[in-house]
């Protein structure tokens, strides 16, 4: 048998993309740029949850342009993110078919090889990716959801904020704000103070009423036993979800917990996870109820896809985390998926700086079919001000 070059993978990138370029399909034309830029938005006020503190959220932009069509990605990164996809990602795409993502995709894990793939790495495949897939929608000019296929029109979503910075009070007047707006489903942050977090999470009881499902979310602060025993503490409240009781990366304590704990409380976990074995991994070790995951981490939608393809052969649910304007789209492609988060930080910033950025309609997001791709146009004017050079 003979195998070219290409095939062989010793063909260099540059030479790839013209040959793909001569080969080319239909009338589309190559993707001729790709630009990135940064944005450093400081928060409404200082947040934190069970082991990190911020003050400021970082936005980074990819733009894709093809025949004059533009492709709008991002992620939630370091600015080291857009540099990684200036000086490498950049001349992996650029050449290339529109029509091609599952390529595009590809050459890009075979390019990071050498620096491995969790962190910004990924992240960096993830805001390029989603450029694809939203030039590729504008280019047949239907939207994301469209060119998926949908098995629902609008997602539930759940209010997450509640951060432990947030005195009572304030903790309070978020979720209860929630509610108003007709948010179904509301999560807080606990595990900063561990003493206080039975009290936090009563008061976050009493805001948002006896029936509404409340979740918590402890980003790994806690120890194997005593998790276990908040989550008993926190059952007792109504809690029916409890997010990285331990760390994501201890999967004997996620299911020690899962086993051990009272049985209307879900453990979830899955945010940190940067290409498919991690999410197989956690399935296998039976570590959660809900699976999470991150289309602005884990390679994108692409691999968000084949994520939502696992959960669904193990009979397990899948949330997304964060970036609600990305997953909608998502969350009404895949039959896995229960729900999707609607996190204040980044509703704030989407809802800022994104002109398209879906709002809630009770409980639930829906694409708005009528704008091609993911329906999203940065506002340049409106973000100026907080770009950061890359």
């Amino acid at each position: 048998m003979v195998f070219d070059q290409m095939e062989l993978g010793l063909m260099p990138a540059s030479a790839q993309n013209r040959q793909h370029k001569e080969t080319m399909r239909g009338d589309f034309a190559p993707i001729e740029r790709l630009d990135v830029s940064a944005y450093r938005i400081p928060t409404a006020t200082p947040e934190s949850d069970g082991t990190l503190d911020w003050d400021a959220t970082t936005l980074v932009v990819v733009d894709l342009v093809a025949g004059g069509t533009h492709g709008f990605g991002y992620s939630y990164a370091d600015t080291a993110t857009g540099r990684l996809i200036l000086d490498l990602l950049a001349d992996v795409v650029i050449g290339r078919d529109p029509m091609d993502v599952p390529a595009a995709w590809l050459a890009m894990v075979r390019a990071i090889r050498n620096l491995g793939r969790p962190g910004i790495v990924s992240m960096a495949i993830s805001a390029v990716d989603t450029a694809m897939w939203d030039l590729k929608a504008k280019l047949l000019d239907v939207s994301l959801a469209t060119l998926l296929g949908q098995v629902r029109e609008g997602v539930p979503i759940y209010g997450s904020g509640g951060f432990t910075s947030y005195s009572i009070t304030e903790l309070q007047d978020q979720l209860a704000g929630w509610v108003d707006e007709g948010l179904g489903m509301i999560k807080m942050k606990v595990g900063r103070d561990p003493s206080a977090d039975i009290d936090r999470v009563r008061a976050a009881r009493g805001a948002i009423g006896p029936n509404l499902p409340l979740f918590v979310d402890a980003n790994g602060a806690y120890e194997r036993k005593q998790a276990l025993e908040f989550a008993h503490a926190f059952a007792d409240l109504g809690v029916g979800w409890f997010e990285e009781p331990v760390s994501s990366d201890d999967l004997e304590g996620l299911r020690l917990i899962r086993d051990a704990g009272p049985p209307g409380v879900a453990v979830t976990a899955g945010e940190y996870g940067y290409d498919l074995p991690y999410f197989r991994r956690m399935l296998e070790a039976g570590a959660v109820d809900v699976l999470q995951a991150d289309a602005t981490r884990c390679a994108g939608i692409s691999e968000f896809l084949r994520v939502g393809a696992l959960c669904w052969s193990h009979s397990m649910p899948l949330s997304s985390h964060c970036a609600p304007s990305l997953h909608v789209a998502l969350g009404c492609a895949l039959p896995a998926i229960c729900h999707l988060e609607y996190f204040f930080d980044h509703v704030r910033i989407e809802q800022l700086l994104f002109d398209g950025a879906p709002r809630p309609v009770d409980g639930c997001l829906r694409p708005d079919l009528s704008r091609p791709g993911l329906g999203l146009e940065l506002k340049h004017a409106d973000a100026a001000r907080w770009q950061v050079s890359i």
